[in-house]
């Protein structure tokens, strides 16, 4: 372990329990579905035929499980860029992502999304940054909750 590994990073512990106010409405649109569906190799015809979603009792084309993190990764740069979080983020690796869906994602849904810090802890020279994106739709029914992980490097000398 070098020195620059043991030195704590600019983080600041004190905003775990903030939350960051919804994001713009994300319009979720059959392209956008079917861009991510190529984007990670899922196939299924109801990610990019609406007869087929149909078929299925869908209203529209299905987005993939983690189509979530687009509107999660859109949210969180309102917590990752504020200067007050003291995070570098050429310094920031992802480590984590888990998702809890509540229903599926479709098209012509209109989501907003809104992230808590939950936890910073500090290891060895890496602050691990938990948050959780809550995606809702726009009755602020409960659509997906996305829960991150980064790893923040410390800063060199």
């Amino acid at each position: 372990m070098t020195e620059s590994s043991t030195r704590p990073t600019g983080v600041d512990k004190t905003l775990v329990g903030r939350s960051y106010a919804p994001t713009e409405t994300y319009d979720v649109s059959r392209v956008k579905i079917a861009e991510m569906a190529a984007a990670t190799g899922a196939t299924h015809p109801a990610h990019t035929d609406p007869d087929a979603a149909w078929a299925l009792g869908y209203s529209d084309v299905v987005a993939p499980p983690t189509f979530a993190v687009v509107l999660a990764q859109r949210a969180e740069q309102a917590y990752v860029a504020a200067p007050e979080s003291g995070i570098d983020f050429s310094r920031v690796v992802h480590a984590e992502e888990r998702f809890v869906h509540h229903r599926p994602i479709v098209a012509g849904d209109r989501l907003r999304t809104t992230v808590h810090v939950d936890k910073i802890l500090e290891r060895g020279g890496i602050t691990l940054v938990t948050t959780r994106a809550e995606i809702a739709d726009e009755a602020d029914a409960p659509v997906a909750t996305v829960t991150s992980v980064l790893a923040v490097r410390g800063a060199e000398k």
